[in-house]
């Protein structure tokens, strides 16, 4: 079984979207801030791509949420 399609991996990144939505930040701006492209960001919301823990980590600071908290939500 590929990662991506772990279930865990596949609530995670559903979580991961509904946090920046929330923050009312969108994907070209989410990939600014990381100095990627947008494309990046589409990639790994669609799970295409699969984020590591240190991007996971970027991710949450720039959307001003700290892991252990993001975890345990």
């Amino acid at each position: 079984m590929r990662s991506i399609h772990d279930p865990r991996y596949q609530d995670l990144i559903k979580k991961l979207i509904e946090l920046r939505e929330s923050k009312n930040v969108t994907q070209v701006e989410l990939a600014r801030l990381l100095n990627k492209p947008q494309s990046y960001v589409s990639k790994v919301e669609i799970l295409e791509r699969r984020l590591d823990v240190i991007e996971l980590i970027d991710w949450l600071k720039i959307l001003e949420v700290e892991l252990v908290n993001f975890i345990n939500h």
